[in-house]
């Protein structure tokens, strides 16, 4: 097949639509549903990433991607008895695949809602119940088992959408982008990551562990397929705050560490212990532990209210309880698609935790970005690589 009518394209009123080759077959078939533009806008790119992932690191991946930017994407990792519980995986038995994808919509469970779904392996059957049980859009994968498949099927009324890609494909190294009728063409962006990426420490601290730099491998991965400008932050194999598309790198960075805070409060005694009436559906408990957590709490905690979601009706959690907290998170990793040019990104950060930082260098400030860094410690690589993506 060579090419795939579409029912229309970003919009309704945007006729006709279409995806096709120039030279050749597509690499895709559909098993299932009828995936619109934007499906596979983020199907491609999300696929393009857990490859990455999967042949930089060896482990099964997973992507969950929204308006052509991950929410989130990790590495098949198991999961704790907390990450369980969190994630509200507790009753399946997790392939690493399936903790893969676990982790990936556990990083910004709020965004993750009505996500595309990449896997880097075929899609087994532990993965297909998580899946499951999850509001998405469609998923893409070199293979489904029978099992697998069909669970798939039996979403959205039969309608999801599923996506096979041939594992095997290779694109032409030039590509195309169509802009007001005028055509952009550019080479692929073919960069990979190992050891040396990491080789260029600029700070006093230059101890760099196995684990930071498969964390900081991911940010990087998962950089290339991000809206610019955009931040990373990483934690334990799996992205935890993504900040993506934003004119100002401080507005990257902020975003990206308020969703990695909101991840490591999910942590916390009092959100795992939320006594969520039985009837409360996934995405609605998403909610109310997001507005928990923020400074809003009284529009699920407020007299009247606080009985829709809840038996008992739950304490805050304190600003003072917060902060705490979030005082002893460490071990987090950050990566940056292109250079901070000031050092209140490195303060930032730090406050969510960050240890380890990877980002290309090239500013006039350098100097002070290396200086913040040294001040607290935090290692920090200059690559030389800039991940801009549009």
């Amino acid at each position: 097949m060579k090419e795939l009518e579409l029912k229309y394209g970003c919009n309704p009123n945007q006729r006709p639509a279409r995806i096709f080759m120039r030279e050749g077959e597509l690499p895709i078939t559909v098993l299932n549903g009828k995936p619109g533009y934007i499906n596979f806008l983020d199907a491609l790119n999300a696929w393009q990433l857990v490859k990455e992932l999967r042949q930089a690191t060896g482990l099964p991946a997973a992507a969950s991607f929204k308006h052509v930017s991950p929410a989130g994407a990790a590495l098949g990792l198991p999961l704790d008895d907390t990450l369980k519980k969190m994630y509200f995986v507790e009753d399946i038995e997790l392939s690493p695949l399936a903790c893969a994808y676990a982790r990936a919509r556990g990083a910004d469970r709020m965004s993750s809602f009505g996500d595309w779904i990449a896997l880097s392996d075929e899609c087994d059957e532990a993965t297909a119940k998580v899946i499951q049980h999850e509001v998405s859009d469609g998923v893409i994968a070199p293979g489904y088992s029978e099992a697998a498949l069909a669970i798939l099927k039996t979403k959205r009324k039969g309608g999801y959408n599923i996506v096979a890609i041939d594992p095997s494909y290779q694109p032409a190294p030039v590509e195309h982008k169509d802009v007001f009728g005028i055509t952009f063409e550019q080479g692929r962006n073919e960069l990979k990551f190992g050891d040396d990426t990491f080789s260029n420490i600029v700070t006093r601290n230059r101890a760099l562990t196995d684990e930071q730099k498969r964390d900081l491998t991911l940010c990087l991965i998962a950089l290339k397929y991000t809206q610019s400008n955009s931040v990373c932050y990483a934690q334990g194999g799996q992205l935890i705050g993504v900040g993506a598309g934003q004119q100002s790198r401080i507005h990257c960075t902020r975003l990206a560490g308020n969703k990695a805070d909101i991840w490591q409060l999910r942590h916390h005694p009092k959100v795992l212990g939320l006594p969520f009436r039985p009837d409360v559906s996934r995405p609605n408990r998403d909610n109310a532990i997001d507005v928990y957590i923020s400074d809003e709490w009284e529009d699920v905690l407020g007299d009247g209210v606080w009985a829709e979601t809840f038996t008992t009706r739950p304490e805050p959690l304190t600003p003072a309880e917060k902060k705490e907290w979030l005082s002893k998170v460490t071990g987090v990793c950050l990566g940056s698609d292109a250079f901070f040019p000031f050092g209140d990104n490195i303060e930032r950060a730090r406050r969510s935790g960050v240890t380890a930082i990877v980002e290309p260098g090239g500013s006039i400030r350098d100097g002070q970005v290396i200086e913040t860094c040294d001040k607290y410690g935090i290692v920090m690589a200059f690559n030389g690589i800039r991940l801009f993506h549009h």
